[in-house]
């Protein structure tokens, strides 16, 4: 059977350690190279043979004399034969591996029991649901898989490489870092790069699950996957394509199934423990009344031991909690989120404690200019002198003064620029003497200013010109749109404790923290307070963290956390090989998303258990008291497998 990691079955099962129930059907997918829609090929089997048992029971209830005999046994044998054969094919694999019962296996021998002891029908009736049963599932797994493929769809065939003065067209693996690629208007970009045209707009779903258009600026990142929407775009390449997101993204997604829960790898023992048992049950069903029995039956208590057989088999179990699991993948990668196995799929559900960083998490991680207080001067005319200084500077605070008034008028002249250490910056710009730093600059030059500065707790630039105090720029980092109901939605969610930490000062920290209604927040962090911090939470007793962060320096927390989880559009590539969920969106709010998701899984997958185990149980007793026939076991066995995989469908449409 495949072991590719991108086949359904791989995402059900470890190929390895267990036989999977849906193998034959699988089979057929990936001979067909299906990706989507599986082919009629597939189905045909189970059809034409749920026909002929349909036909069969007709016929012996319409006209009982037209089926007897020789002619019965070969009409039911023909109908068997489709959808028996590739359960045996799999049986006789896992007998020549020493691997004798699986369920292959015992539906194999209470079939053929079934049709030793003349119960024709009941016998291919458990092959048939069986099989209609596993096409349910190929469904349910397609469905679950649909925004995992759509990624695997994304991967680039080709990349447009300028080179010998022209574009070749090469395999996005063939291009080197800083090579110029070309991306026309439909194409996806082949490769990481800083983006060399003046603006291009281009579609993330692929990447981040949201489809509204991103601009993206001359100098800025752009992304393998990304769709370039309305023109020719330049870019030069900062990422090998084995080192691009995307690729990062598609081995993340592609080996989230080898990491499995711990409720999945319990059930996965469990079955091959209570297989054999059950099978041994089966066989003292027939022999021990031997021995009791003064009236013993062969052929009845035979026919019980068939029905304990069937109703034995895991399918349910073994196909419904990895396809659950599996499921929450799916509907998490829909939204944006991606777990790196169904793992922390599991562990998610459990956090009461979420720790965020601010910049970058639950701020843009950009300065932006937000109020501008003039005095004694324009407004204009101070912004335009404080630009044409600080546009000499690649200080984040003076990049954000240089970008508000980029589209006022050309630069002004400068010169004599004089930087003096931890105050700001001096100089004469278009004639005049322009001082542009903190209050110490102009304490140093003994100007006077406005004593109400010193209550700002933001980043502010004050402003002097010519000797005379002109205003202040304060400069801050904005929030994201939804991270003040990202908490809102924690609390909601069953979160008891919020904590923010930040490298910016404790000022700000706090002030952030209030607005955001933050329980707890810590500002002035290296990354080893980080870390402290979070050791700390750890300690306190029944306390689950999830530390939420996207810079280099939170990789030792996101490490250290029970789940680390990375804002993964912008987070640098160390937060996101550490994490072990990943926002594609960096949106705080698809923090509770992800437990959400995580939250509703494990409800199906607690669902699945108690359904299987109840009715199995009711009619393991039914079966051996000799009130429950072949039909019942179906039902117990086929019946309540599909009633499973159709709940774990429903979370591809539960609203999260």
């Amino acid at each position: 059977m495949s072991k590719d990691p991108s086949h359904t079955h791989s995402a059900c099962c470890d190929t390895e350690d267990d036989t999977h129930t849906a193998a034959h059907t699988h089979d057929h997918d990936h001979e067909h190279g299906n990706a989507g829609q599986a082919p009629w090929s597939v189905y045909f089997p189970s059809l034409f043979s749920l026909f002929m048992l349909l036909a069969g029971i007709g016929a012996g209830y319409l006209y009982p004399n037209l089926l007897k005999g020789y002619l019965r046994f070969f009409w039911y044998l023909i109908a068997y034969l489709p959808v028996g054969l590739p359960v045996m094919r799999e049986a006789w694999k896992g007998i020549r591996k020493k691997d004798f019962f699986t369920e292959f296996t015992l539906m194999s021998l209470a079939t053929i029991g079934a049709f030793a002891i003349g119960e024709y029908p009941e016998g291919v009736a458990v092959m048939v649901f069986y099989a209609v049963g596993e096409l349910f599932q190929s469904a349910a797994v397609r469905k679950a898989k649909g925004n995992i493929k759509a990624l695997l769809d994304v991967r680039p065939s080709s990349a447009q490489v300028f080179r010998r003065n022209r574009y070749e067209t090469v395999a996005p693996e063939q291009v080197e870092i800083g090579e110029k690629v070309q991306v026309r208007p439909g194409e996806k970009i082949p490769l990481d790069g800083i983006l060399l045209s003046s603006r291009g707009s281009f579609d993330t779903a692929a990447l981040t699950g949201e489809s509204k258009p991103h601009t993206v600026y001359k100098d800025g990142q752009v992304l393998a996957g990304m769709l370039n929407l309305d023109q020719v775009i330049e870019l030069q390449v900062s990422r090998v394509f084995s080192d691009s997101s995307l690729a990062r993204i598609l081995d993340m997604v592609q080996n989230a199934s080898a990491r499995k829960a711990k409720t999945e790898l319990l059930i996965r023992r469990f079955a091959r423990i209570y297989t054999p048992v059950v099978f041994l049950l089966a066989l003292a069903c027939v022999v021990l009344p031997y021995f009791i029995l003064s009236d013993y039956q062969f052929r009845d208590w035979l026919y019980r031991a068939l029905v304990f057989l069937v109703i034995s088999c895991p399918c349910a179990l073994v196909i419904s909690i990895p396809l659950g699991y599996f499921g929450g993948i799916g509907a998490a990668s829909r939204k944006g989120i991606l777990f790196k196995g169904s793992v922390f799929l599991d562990l998610i559900t459990k956090v009461n404690t979420v720790v965020m960083d601010k910049t970058g998490t639950l701020t843009k991680g950009v300065f932006r200019v937000q109020e501008i207080a003039a005095k004694g001067i324009a407004e204009e005319e101070m912004m335009q002198l404080l630009a044409a200084l600080e546009g000499k500077s690649t200080h984040p605070v003076a990049k954000a003064i240089a970008a508000h008034v980029q589209s006022l008028s050309d630069p002004l002249p400068v010169s004599d620029i004089r930087e003096l250490a931890g105050m700001g910056l001096q100089g004469r710009v278009a004639g005049k003497e322009v001082l542009a730093g903190n209050t110490r600059l102009l304490d140093h030059f003994g100007i006077s200013y406005d004593a109400t500065v010193h209550d700002i707790v933001e980043s502010i630039v004050v402003v002097a010109v010519d000797g005379v105090y002109a205003g202040y720029v304060l400069i801050a980092d904005e929030l994201k749109e939804d991270a003040a109901d990202a908490l809102k939605a924690l609390r909601n969610i069953g979160v008891t404790k919020t904590v923010m930490l930040s490298g910016d000062k404790e000022s700000i920290t706090q002030k952030v923290a209030a607005a955001l209604g933050v329980d707890l927040a810590y500002g002035g962090l290296m990354p080893e307070h980080k870390v402290q911090i979070l050791e700390k939470l750890k300690q306190e007793p029944g306390c689950i963290v999830a530390f939420a962060g996207d810079g280099i320096n939170d990789t030792p927390a996101l490490a250290l956390s029970d789940v680390g989880i990375a804002m993964g559009a912008m987070g640098s590539d160390a937060a996101v090989e550490t994490a072990d969920v990943i926002i594609q969106t960096d949106q705080p709010s698809k923090i509770a998303t992800a437990i959400g998701i995580g939250k509703a899984t494990r409800q199906v997958i607690i669902q699945n258990i108690s359904l299987a185990f109840a009715v199995k149980a009711l009619v393991l007793v039914l079966g051996a008291g000799g009130l429950a026939t072949m039909w019942e076991a179906v039902f117990a066995d086929v019946g309540v497998a599909l009633l499973a995989i159709l709940n774990a469908v429903r979370l591809q449409y539960m609203r999260l």
